[in-house]
């Protein structure tokens, strides 16, 4: 049986080539393949690590790798299920494909999905002292880069987090080229038609090739469920799961909003550590994000109220009440930017608030500003909080302008232009 999964899961054995859209962070990947370490490579489910995984065998290949030299395995196989608890079941696959594949020289072994193994590391940790082997593994579970991995695998990993597709990377799936400010100017009408559509629908790749608003809907309510029901639920055996559903979907309809965990807890009759064990559980498997309030002092930022953003706007299409008005779009993408960029964001609010910041910049989100109240109001936030030269950015829908020292910036020249 072992040998049928590993024929079904290794085509280049057999020179079978699949081409995949370019992703950003292959460029990270190729930079790690040659060093011993390691490769971790961690995202939310169905984000594509699996294919980014699959782009670094074709690389390989194409630079004199033999093909049999490189192993591909899926551990969530339903065949592997009742081996989870014991990792020397992942020898006894390494030692099938040695037999089957009779690989001389260096091996390159790629596990997907690790995580559904206990004490995985033992196993990686014992082969990469004693074997020319380089390992790829992949999980959709921050516990991957938990303390106890970083002690057994200390100097021995690199870690890539992949997020679904950027704005940019979506236009590349459109073949929109963007390359040059000449460019951006040519085919405007096209960008501005794929930023409604990446703003409304997010980075999900198989979600791009449906049209029908229904399946997109149904796609992504399938990813919201496997992530309670195959990451969260089992692994934190968590009796009440229906209970954990329903918060998920109710934190859809307060995406970019501050968190009050005694409403939390009155409304799903739980007490509030067990509310933010459930949002941490979230956050684990990379589906939402709380960011704190900024303080200079790390114990006040710890303390301090949350605000709530999703990892991918698709999910906001399957809020259960209403559908996200275009504000909580536009604010909460150009949150998940900010985030590839850097964790240390956060809010700034007194009298009034500033979206983010980042310790550099001040950065506000306003969907429109033709209304000369918002435009004050969002101003006036600016004045309040900015330093001298220090940076302030409008981020707005499609409005490009400056105000004093305050850069009002559309979307796309946004990110575009950002370095």
């Amino acid at each position: 049986m072992i040998k049928d999964i590993l024929n079904e899961q290794n085509r280049h054995w057999f020179n079978e080539k699949k081409e995949y859209v370019k992703r950003e962070k292959f460029q990270i990947l190729l930079k790690y393949l040659p060093l011993k370490q390691v490769i971790t490579i961690t995202g939310i489910r169905r984000c594509g690590k699996s294919t980014l995984a699959k782009m670094a065998i074709n690389h390989l290949i194409e630079n004199g790798t033999n093909p049999i030299n490189i192993l591909f395995i899926n551990l969530e196989q339903p065949y592997f299920l009742e081996y989870q608890n014991d990792a020397t079941f992942l020898d006894k696959i390494y030692e099938e494909y040695l037999k089957l594949a009779n690989p001389t020289g260096k091996t390159y072994v790629i596990f997907d999905e690790i995580q559904f193994f206990d004490n995985w590391e033992v196993f990686i940790k014992s082969k990469y002292e004693s074997s020319d082997i380089k390992f790829i593994v992949t999980g959709s579970n921050s516990s991957m880069l938990s303390s106890e991995l970083a002690t057994m695998l200390t100097g021995r990993s690199l870690n890539i987090h992949l997020d679904t597709f950027s704005f940019k990377e979506f236009l590349d799936y459109k073949n929109i080229d963007y390359s040059s400010e000449l460019m951006q100017i040519k085919n405007k009408i096209q960008i501005a038609r794929a930023k409604e559509e990446y703003l409304k629908w997010g980075g999900f790749y198989e979600v791009f090739g449906i049209e029908d608003k229904f399946t997109k809907k149904s796609l992504l309510i399938s990813y919201a469920r496997n992530i309670i029901y195959r990451d969260i639920v089992p692994r934190y055996n968590i009796r009440n799961s229906q209970t954990v559903e329903k918060l998920f979907f109710y934190l859809l309809n307060n995406a970019t909003t501050i968190l009050n965990y005694t409403t939390l807890s009155k409304t799903f009759e739980l007490s509030d550590k067990t509310i933010k064990e459930y949002i941490s559980y979230f956050e684990e498997t990379f589906a939402m994000k709380r960011i704190d309030k900024y303080h200079t002092k790390p114990k006040e930022r710890i303390k301090s109220v949350k605000k709530i953003y999703i990892k991918d706007n698709g999910f906001l299409q399957i809020a259960p009440k209403k559908a996200p008005n275009l504000g909580t779009l536009l604010e909460n993408s150009i949150y998940n930017y900010l985030s590839s960029k850097t964790e240390d964001i956060s809010y700034l609010k007194d009298t009034y608030e500033i979206d983010f910041y980042d310790e550099k910049t001040l950065f506000q989100v306003s969907y429109n500003i033709e209304d000369d109240k918002t435009k004050q109001r969002e101003l006036r936030a600016f004045e309040h909080f900015k330093k001298e030269n220090q940076k302030a950015k409008l981020i707005t829908f499609d409005t490009n302008e400056e105000i004093k020292d305050i850069e009002i910036v559309s979307f796309e020249r946004f990110i575009f232009n950002d370095d």
